[in-house]
């Protein structure tokens, strides 16, 4: 499951779709569209035909599928009293099937739940899975930028999305990006367990010796996991931190020392 709480989104599959809903949500009414008054059964719905995007949280009005009454937002229609949605949050006016979904206050949305399995980060500002209170690094207000790769928002997609051990946050969907790379595309730091690459790294280091005018080179580094600055032998294949082991390192500066054996 994800790492991090999902904004609200139902199941259905392929263009499903029925007079009690839509593709995207279960629910017995449409919704009147602040911003241009059409009757829609979602916003997804109305932001994929119309050239600009439905506030949610303006929704005033909704017209009941069975009845066709256009009444206030409410749960039940008062004129037919057919129930328009098992799960009804008069803040983000969403109507759905019951999924366990719950309102987060800090976030701003609802999330799907059930809560219990999630918990609100205050430093991170947003809903985390309980099985990372205390065992994440904090990164403020991280959700409230777009994913590094695919460059969607994060805070309120209904994709799942995972906390890498830098903190940073990272579509579900983009963890095929880590095929061609094992660091994070915004701070560098590696995302997996590296130590059995950094030992298969020594042994081909140890059978590659550098050509003899490059022996004895040295260049200072930064260490893109531990962040140590240090100063150590030159290598074409990596260089290798004193600090933590680790190879995911950038050059600072060129070569520093060169022992060059001189033939008279």
């Amino acid at each position: 499951s994800a790492a991090i709480a999902r904004e609200e989104e139902s199941h259905f599959g392929g263009n499903m779709a029925s007079p009690a809903g839509c593709k995207h949500y279960v629910r017995s009414c449409l919704l009147r569209a602040p911003c241009c008054g059409k009757l829609y059964v979602c916003r997804l719905c109305h932001d994929a035909e119309e050239n600009h995007q439905m506030d949610r949280f303006q929704v005033r009005e909704v017209q009941c599928s069975e009845c066709q009454t256009v009444q206030q937002a409410q749960q039940s229609c008062k004129q037919c009293h057919v129930q328009f949605g098992e799960y009804y949050c008069d803040i983000c006016h969403l109507f759905d099937k019951d999924k366990k979904q719950y309102h987060c206050q800090p976030c701003g949305i609802c999330r799907i739940g059930p809560r219990e399995k999630y918990f609100h980060c205050e430093k991170c500002n947003l809903c985390l899975a309980q099985d990372l209170r205390g065992n994440h690094k904090c990164v403020e207000n991280v959700s409230r930028q777009n994913c590094p790769v695919c460059m969607e928002d994060i805070h309120t997609s209904r994709i799942g999305a995972h906390v890498l051990p830098c903190g940073h946050l990272l579509h579900k969907y983009e963890s095929l990006f880590f095929k061609y790379t094992y660091r994070c595309p915004l701070c560098m730091h590696s995302v997996w367990n590296m130590e059995d690459h950094w030992d298969q790294m020594d042994k081909e280091i140890a059978q590659s010796p550098m050509p003899t005018e490059y022996q004895g080179a040295t260049v200072k580094i930064i260490c893109n996991d531990c962040q140590a600055h240090c100063t150590v032998p030159f290598h074409v294949l990596g260089m290798k931190c004193s600090s933590c082991g680790s190879y995911n390192t950038a050059q600072e500066g060129g070569l520093i020392q060169i022992k060059v054996d001189i033939i008279l």
